[in-house]
């Protein structure tokens, strides 16, 4: 019984966690919008989060404007947190209009996952170097994503 308290303690910090100045994005994996999975390692150099619906339509529409292998080509990653989302809306609405995108969208389906820094309104924007996170932006725009690339 204490081994499994422990786990669960384990894995709920892992999630509690949320990703600061100097700290180190260890690797961890997040299905795409097709459900496939991704892995986040020491490649990645930026990472969008989006929190709510207006936020991730304006990553989207930015995304969409570019080369379906923007990210790639600037080693970044798009995340959309939608644990908020109730699940039949995901299913029915959401993941069809997310897969019509050419790019590749991450998703946090667990509502406990909170590592990542959250403003009303805003994208969070991670630059990241050899794993460290050396800088935090939040952009309300596509000028401000613009400015980040």
């Amino acid at each position: 019984m204490k081994i499994v308290i422990f786990f669960i303690l384990l894995i709920t910090s892992s999630f509690s966690q949320d990703f600061g100045i100097n700290g180190k994005i260890e690797h961890f994996s997040l299905p795409d919008q097709f459900n496939k999975i991704h892995t986040i390692n020491g490649d990645i150099k930026t990472i969008v989060v989006s929190f709510e619906k207006d936020t991730g339509k304006m990553v989207n529409e930015f995304l969409a404007s570019k080369a379906p292998d923007f990210l790639q080509k600037h080693h970044a990653a798009f995340i959309a947190n939608i644990s908020g989302m109730p699940s039949i809306i995901t299913k029915l609405f959401a993941l069809p209009k997310m897969q019509d995108y050419k790019h590749t969208i991450l998703l946090i389906y667990d509502e406990n996952d909170k590592r990542f820094l959250q403003k009303d309104e805003l994208s969070t924007v991670y630059k990241i170097e050899n794993g460290v996170i050396k800088n935090i932006e939040f952009v309300e725009d596509k000028k401000g994503l613009e400015k980040i690339f």
